[in-house]
């Protein structure tokens, strides 16, 4: 082993809950867990800066399947490679951020094996939340040169969700009209981002007349707030404001009615493609859809391949995720559930850990 790796690594761990709580919600622990040697395919990779997902605050409330006591939380980290088992490897001293899933290496249609999320689980045993991981070397991807650990960090887990969503399923093209709801989670902003670089009109829906005004900053077109009953009206105004009359997509995060809701203002062979639920687990699709030829298209994660496309195009475009709060140091994990649970962050919560011989404070 390098002497630049030490003996033990600092992880943020799920544990069982000191105090009962009603609704359950599980410990976040920070514990020194051993570092093992790499084997020949493995790297140790120092983590710079690690990102907060929705998913880390659902393991905690017993929410989200196959949850491990005693795992590493996390699916988002970036950091340098320091060590591997593989002799004079070229990777050595390269800054990576890593593949958050395993199972889907690159079938355009869905994981090839058995597929899951880093971070708190049983599979993969792996999360990201420590302040020195090992990995396979073949599950780390290049960091682009224009973005540093952090905004890194902030990649991974949205970055492959949205472009899946907006390049794989929705096919998003140059001068088309993209409806992206729940604006400011990091899924919809990278979503629009993406959008924004092919060339495409962009509108969106938020609870917030603050995030909304942010995205238009950004280069949405407008916006409409999802708690006004009439905001399809708002949209569908939007539009001919702009010269247009349909949406020719939309990106939910919903669920629910969203056909009830706009489907009038798609266009027949328009597509609806869903990665989440945060309205309802059930999405009305009635004969209307049916006969306008409109399309409904679940979205969840992307393979390893979409990552590395998508990562490719975002250092083509020098796209830079959007980061809401940078914390300090693993030290500040508790804050940043805090901060997911209230929702109120525009862009991604994510820590920065701290370099040796920095101050901690427990």
């Amino acid at each position: 082993m390098s002497p630049m790796v030490p003996k033990y690594a600092r992880a943020v761990t799920i544990q069982e809950a000191t105090i009962s709580r009603k609704p359950l919600y599980h410990d976040a622990v920070l514990k020194e867990r051993p570092i093992s040697i790499p084997k020949p395919g493995e790297v140790v990779i120092k983590i710079g800066a690690v990102g907060f997902n929705h998913k880390d605050v659902w393991i905690r409330m017993g929410q989200y399947p196959g949850i491990a006591i005693g795992a590493v939380f996390g699916g988002d980290g970036a950091g340098t490679v320091v060590a591997s088992g593989t002799p004079n490897d070229t990777l050595l001293n390269k800054r990576v951020f890593l593949t958050p899933t395993r199972g889907w290496e690159k079938d355009p249609h869905g994981p090839e094996a058995r597929f899951g999320i880093l971070g708190g689980g049983v599979f993969p045993p792996i999360g990201t939340f420590a302040d020195y991981i090992v990995v396979e070397r073949d599950q780390v991807i290049p960091t682009p040169e224009h973005l540093d650990d952090v905004h890194a960090a902030a990649w991974p887990v949205g970055g492959v969700t949205a472009w899946r969503a907006v390049s794989v399923n929705a096919q998003v093209q140059q001068g088309q009209n993209v409806l992206i709801t729940g604006i400011g989670g990091g899924v919809a902003l990278i979503a629009m981002q993406l959008c924004l670089a092919k060339g495409a009109n962009v509108y969106v829906t938020s609870g917030s007349p603050e995030k909304i005004q942010k995205a238009i900053e950004l280069g949405a077109k407008g916006g409409a707030s999802y708690k006004d009953k009439n905001w399809p009206s708002q949209i569908g105004v939007l539009l001919k404001k702009n010269h247009s009359q349909m949406l020719d997509v939309m990106i939910d995060s919903g669920g629910g009615d969203i056909m009830g809701q706009a489907g009038k203002l798609l266009k027949q062979g328009g597509r609806v493609v869903c990665y989440g639920m945060t309205a309802s687990p059930e999405i009305t699709f009635t004969m209307r859809q049916v006969l306008a030829n409109q399309q409904l298209l679940g979205s969840t994660m992307g393979s390893h391949q979409d990552l590395k496309d998508a990562t490719d195009f975002i250092a083509k475009h020098r796209i830079v995720p959007i980061v809401s709060h940078v914390l300090d140091g693993l030290e500040s994990a508790e804050q940043g559930f805090d901060l997911l649970k209230r929702g109120e962050q525009f862009g991604k919560v994510v820590i920065k850990l701290r370099q040796e011989g920095a101050q901690a404070k427990l």
